[in-house]
């Protein structure tokens, strides 16, 4: 008896959760996880995934809310002051990739039909797999995270134009051969017709509506989602793809006061619905396919996973950005996407390659994708090992990074605060209020801006940088104090703040540090680290709110804090 369609949700659900519990247990990426439940559940194996419609319309929805809630937190003038890198390293990433990945198929004997689909399906990366691994990481603010979101966007536009192509000839073989100009100007026209609605609802309707349905939370949330459907439904009939429109739904609403409340509550939702997009990634990989090109599918693997990367190194490098810069950045195009398989699918279809070609390419998918997430999930102490050799990939100076976030005279700092979100900003106006020199240090250039926009000194640098961290101006420098979120519910298990210790004493600072801490087991761990106190702010802030309760003089807490008892601070 077959199953429905629900009994067949929730068994994914089951085996998800399952599958998802094993691998955090082996300290595996939930991706991985969750591509593997599509293969198990998949024809290749159990074989009870048949609700495919209903699967793909869940799977679906999870990529418009994802790119919307990137779109969401986009900076524009950040977007302007990235674009000439995002343009030169998506368009340079993806002529290596083709030209190299071509002469590579001849070598290995395909024909020059199929050696050209395989080197152009190798230029796709998966925007939905990246932009989900770095909101994990919380790095899709970073300097790094923005810059692969401007390359993916060019590769998004590029997969637009080779699917348009492709389709162009295919109807071209059924005897419409004009229709492959006039799709490509009707989805450049669209492109501009979508920019321009979405440029005057940002300046006639964002601030209003928003306003209006924040009145009724759950209906703010509803219209979030329903902009994003609309858009991402709109983006996919006018050839742009789902991607495109959901990003720019989010940007709809970037400008207005309630986008950090959205992306909040929409958050949770987005995770659930991604869970899909995975499963039904693994269930449409046909492992028998797999057999046939084993010795091609290595080396193209092994040429994604090194050649991408180290040509995005390359020329970010060249534009003068740093070495860890491009690496990070670089590592994100280390994986193939699901569009390379449509894409070698419509070449069977269309009768101008085989099977074979799409089990090889599938295998590198397979390959790929699970290779890169691990390499994108411990990026940092991958960085840490190949840093010796990567001086080449560096100009000096590095004009581009400095000239944009670099502070200047900041000898006489005397307290150098790590992560300026709500309390680093409160800690760091309380302490200049006391005449006391502060230097904020964040990854995320929009928090760096803001923070100098307040009047304070800020550099821009990540705190598990050990180059950044021992450039830093510790002469004379009393403290430093790190308020960056751990998340241990997201794919990085390492710990800022104790990384920030270590990386702090082994470049020679002899202050003291401080950190912050949200669970009694965190502070001792940080104690336990070499942390010398330890700010729980919900503690401290009740015990100041009962102070003021109270009756306590507000003048009696004249400097900032120096006493730290075990298992918390006294303030």
């Amino acid at each position: 008896m077959p199953m429905s369609s629900f009994a067949e949700v929730a068994l994914l659900l089951v085996l998800a959760a399952g599958i998802g519990l094993f691998g955090i247990f082996l300290r595996q990426p939930l991706i991985v996880s969750f591509i593997a439940v599509g293969l198990i559940a998949g024809p290749s194996a159990l074989d009870v995934v048949h609700s495919d419609a209903q699967i793909d319309l869940l799977s679906e929805l999870g990529i418009a809310v994802l790119l919307f809630l990137v779109g969401i937190k986009l900076d524009v003038k950040l977007v302007r002051s990235l674009g000439a890198v995002s343009v030169m390293t998506g368009m340079g990433q993806v002529l290596f990739t083709a030209f190299f990945g071509y002469l590579i198929g001849l070598a290995l004997g395909l024909d020059h039909v199929t050696s050209l689909y395989v080197a152009v399906a190798l230029t796709f990366s998966s925007t939905i797999i990246i932009v989900k691994l770095l909101s994990d990481k919380r790095e899709i603010d970073a300097l790094h995270g923005q810059i692969a979101l401007g390359f993916l966007i060019v590769q998004d536009l590029f997969v637009v134009l080779a699917m348009i192509v492709l389709s162009a000839i295919g109807i071209g073989a059924g005897g419409d051969a004009g229709h492959g100009g006039g799709s490509i100007l009707s989805v450049l026209l669209s492109g501009v017709a979508l920019l321009v609605a979405v440029i005057l609802f940002v300046r006639y309707a964002a601030n209003p509506l928003t306003e209006r349905l924040a009145r009724a939370p759950e209906l703010l949330v509803i219209f979030a989602i329903a902009l994003a459907a609309m858009f991402a439904a709109v983006g996919d009939l006018v050839g742009l793809g789902k991607e495109v429109g959901g990003l720019m739904a989010g940007v709809a609403l970037a400008s207005t006061a309630y986008r950090e409340t959205i992306a909040a509550r929409l958050a949770p939702l987005r995770d659930f619905l991604l869970l899909f997009f995975f499963i039904a990634l693994g269930a449409t990989l046909d492992l028998s396919l797999l057999g046939a090109h084993v010795t091609g599918a290595v080396v193209f693997s092994l040429f994604v996973l090194i050649g991408n990367p180290l040509i995005v190194l390359a020329i970010m490098g060249a534009m003068g950005y740093r070495k860890r810069t491009g690496f990070l950045a670089g590592l994100t195009v280390a994986q193939i996407s699901e569009f390379s398989l449509i894409f070698v699918a419509m070449g069977v279809t269309l009768g101008h390659v085989t099977d074979d070609a799409l089990g090889l390419v599938t295998m590198v998918g397979l390959v790929t994708i699970a290779a890169s997430t691990y390499m994108i999930t411990f990026s940092h102490k991958l960085y840490a090992l190949f840093e010796p050799f990567l001086g080449i990939f560096e100009r000096k100076g590095t004009p581009r990074e400095p000239t944009d976030f670099v502070a200047t005279d900041d000898n006489d700092d005397k307290v150098i605060v790590f992560g300026l979100g709500r309390f680093g900003t409160a800690i760091g106006l309380r302490l200049q209020k006391r005449g006391i020199r502060v230097l904020g240090v964040d990854f995320n250039p929009l928090a760096v801006r803001r923070w100098r926009e307040l009047g304070m000194k800020a550099r821009f640098g990540d705190a598990t940088d050990p180059e950044f961290v021992a450039e830093l101006p510790f002469q004379g420098t009393r403290w430093i104090v790190s308020t960056v979120p751990i998340h241990p519910t997201g794919l990085s298990h390492e710990d800022t703040r104790r990384t920030l210790i270590q990386l702090s004493r082994t470049a020679g600072f002899s202050g003291r540090i401080a950190a912050a801490s949200h669970s009694a087991g965190d502070t001792e761990v940080l104690f336990g680290a070499g942390a010398d106190m330890v700010l729980e702010p919900f503690q401290d802030a009740a015990d100041r709110a009962v102070e003021l309760l109270c009756g306590a003089a507000e003048e009696d807490r004249t400097d900032i804090p120096e006493i730290a008892t075990e298992g918390r601070v006294v303030t």
